[in-house]
């Protein structure tokens, strides 16, 4: 008997919280109705279409990027394997500074190549100037002079081949014709910027196909949007630019058009469309993001209701409108609209017969009754 008495007082209750919401009578004409009680309860309210400011735009997605001089891809000339890093991704790191060192026997072979090299070249100069003297004289044969002069010309060439394998190396090769070799090498920063990429762990080996880190120089961070071919006559450079990332906010940031592109190239028949970002925006934004973006062409007035009073279905839109109010009661149509731009907070409603300036729509509340 208690169970019985218990289930009962808990059937009871959520009967009575049911009966807390908000009942909607929807007769055979198609009305939606509600009474005042319910209305006050459910704080709805009722107001006309009123006039707001709406941007015409252009719609675009893209990404913030940085122009390709500002984003270096750190890879060695000659593979090595790595004998130290200290960096992490998000570091900042200056031109010139060491990033990684590599460690390969193969460097000491082209140092004693180089070496060798240097010590031949000027016995094969002074053999080159010797024959050249006797073969002006009419002592020794074209052919002598010939071969030495070939000699001599092959081993400079192959001295400043290896001289500047040595510079990419980092290697310097006064050095290395004093003795003093190494077998490890270091890659450095070839612009200042933030470590995106890290790929290096110590001991493992690093081909020159191999990518070790990425720096991207953040202070030259742009947006990089996708404009479709139909909409590209319509952009010009210092139009204003509305974007979000939605991913990660639903935060709206501002920016400008900066250059357009000259020609289509994506397989989208788009084209590409830059975009300034304030220095702000350069420190929160991170390189890669993926944007959606409005470019304003101009601004208009019109008409409009709040987004909240937008019903979506199918694609269409609707309002519920006001069709009378009496017996302590409110009585809606659900009418369908045809709407023309979208704001923050506003849509812009297209006035026709069964919707205008006068029109008593349901701004607040619309939820509860849908």
């Amino acid at each position: 008997m208690i169970k019985n008495s218990i289930l009962i007082a808990l059937i009871g209750l959520f009967i009575s919280c049911k009966e807390e919401k908000t009942e909607v009578v929807t007769p055979n004409n198609g009305l939606i109705t509600v009474t005042k009680e319910q209305f006050q309860s459910s704080k709805m309210e009722i107001a006309t279409l009123m006039e707001n400011e709406f941007n015409v735009t252009v719609s675009a997605s893209g990404k913030i990027d940085v122009p390709p001089q500002y984003r270096a891809k750190i890879t060695p000339f000659i593979g090595g394997y790595v004998k130290s890093s200290s960096f992490l991704v998000g570091d900042k790191v200056a031109k010139g500074q060491v990033l990684v060192t590599l460690e390969n026997t193969e460097y000491l072979d082209i140092q004693k190549e180089y070496v060798a090299i240097a010590e031949q070249i000027n016995y094969l100069k002074s053999e080159f100037e010797r024959q050249k003297t006797l073969y002006n004289e009419k002592i020794t044969s074209q052919k002598n002079y010939l071969k030495a002069e070939s000699d001599y010309r092959q081993a400079k060439g192959m001295y400043q081949g290896l001289r500047e394998k040595l510079l990419l190396l980092n290697i310097n090769p006064t050095n290395v014709e004093k003795g003093k070799f190494t077998s490890v090498i270091t890659l450095k920063a070839p612009i200042s910027g933030d470590i995106t990429v890290m790929n290096a762990n110590v001991g493992m080996f690093m081909s020159p196909s191999d990518v070790i880190m990425e720096v991207v120089d953040t202070q030259h961070l742009l947006l990089n949007l996708n404009v479709f071919e139909s909409d590209i006559l319509k952009i010009k450079e210092g139009q204003n630019i509305e974007f979000t990332i939605p991913q990660a906010s639903k935060e709206v940031y501002h920016s400008k058009v900066k250059a357009v592109g000259k020609s289509i190239e994506n397989k989208d028949r788009s084209i590409s469309v830059l975009g300034v970002l304030q220095p702000e925006l350069k420190e929160k934004l991170l390189s890669g993001m993926f944007v959606e973006a409005s470019i304003i062409l101009t601004t208009k007035k019109g008409l409009s209701v709040p987004n909240d009073a937008i019903i979506k279905e199918n694609d269409k839109s609707f309002v519920l409108l006001l069709v009378k109010e009496q017996n302590n009661q409110f009585s809606f149509r659900k009418t369908l609209v045809a709407t023309g731009e979208v704001s923050e907070h506003h849509t812009e409603i297209i006035s026709d017969e069964n919707v205008h300036q006068e029109s008593k729509i349901l701004v607040k509340g619309v939820f509860d009754l849908n």
